[in-house]
């Protein structure tokens, strides 16, 4: 009896992926909540044990829809990310800012710190009412759509590891999604 082995590629799921998408109105203003599904790969999550910053990128863009040209960005914003590991209190740090997060201490930032890393990671998972935009920002009488990114910022990483990462699907996560914005139902 012959058997033979034929080599079969199986499918993995997504590293990253946006499981909800929800856009809001507030006071005069455009607001964002996002869950994702994400799943830190082997090789960050064995960075991030040996206390290297981690850096994830989220970005907003509302962009008014024309026919007869490409579309106009009306709005667009980002929120910055950091999370490190604290070897000697054994603690998980997430520093938030609408800003790159860099070594100087300059800048509004919010830190929060959590005891394991599932808890760190499930506030960097969900996103809930971030102010993307003001309502007067909006062209009423036109169609509009957000589209919505999140990636792991390896441009942040230590030199030597942005050397190792590059071509390496480990080190390669983001998703996206995009919406359709209706002001009716922002008010």
């Amino acid at each position: 009896m012959l058997a033979s082995v034929w080599p079969c590629q199986v499918q993995a799921e997504p590293a990253a992926e946006v499981t909800q998408l929800r856009l809001e109105g507030g006071q005069d203003s455009v607001l964002l909540s996002a869950g994702l599904k994400l799943d830190l790969p082997m090789a960050v999550e064995d960075a991030l044990l040996k206390g290297v910053a981690v850096f994830f990128v989220a970005e907003a863009e509302i962009y008014r829809e024309r026919w007869y040209w490409a579309d106009k960005k009306v709005a667009g914003v980002e929120r910055h990310m950091r999370l490190v590991f604290h070897p000697l209190t054994r603690r998980w740090r997430l520093a938030v800012s609408p800003s790159v997060i860099a070594n100087n201490g300059l800048g509004v930032i919010l830190n929060q710190t959590f005891d394991s890393l599932e808890e760190a990671m499930a506030a960097v998972r969900r996103i809930s009412g971030w102010r993307i935009a003001d309502l007067s920002d909006i062209d009423p009488g036109a169609r509009h759509r957000v589209e919505f990114r999140f990636r792991l910022d390896v441009s942040q990483l230590p030199r030597p590891l942005q050397i190792g990462a590059l071509g390496q699907s480990d080190w390669a996560l983001s998703t996206a999604a995009s919406q359709r914005l209706v002001l009716e139902n922002l008010k």
